[in-house]
């Protein structure tokens, strides 16, 4: 039995599960951002922003049990720069379900 075999392969397991879900939720709230967020924030388009996403879901699901390792890698990174550089960028400009007043509630604002 070989431990650090197992574990290792646990952890790339792991990480490789958390790559799909950085991805699939980056797609995800870029399919709900309005497009005229993306040139308002100063990103790319919405159009070119859903293609890489799509992109890197799509490949991170194809080569899931292969691990296609700089695909993988690609992908996250551009789901990283999705989640943590253009989505607080376009939710400033009223992406997102509320718009961009964080004061208002369901009946109007509180």
């Amino acid at each position: 039995m070989d431990l650090f075999g197992d574990f290792q392969a646990l952890l790339i397991l792991v990480l490789a599960i958390g790559a799909l879900g950085l991805k699939g939720y980056a797609l995800f709230d870029a399919l709900r951002v309005p497009t005229d967020a993306f040139p308002a924030a100063g990103k790319l388009t919405k159009p070119a922003w859903l293609s890489f996403l799509v992109i890197a879901f799509v490949t991170e699901l194809a080569f899931f049990p292969m691990r296609v390792m700089i695909l993988t890698l690609v992908g996250t990174v551009a789901a990283a720069v999705y989640v943590i550089d253009v989505r607080p960028a376009v939710r400033a400009f009223g992406g997102g379900r509320r718009g961009s007043n964080r004061n208002e509630g369901p009946y109007g604002p509180w």
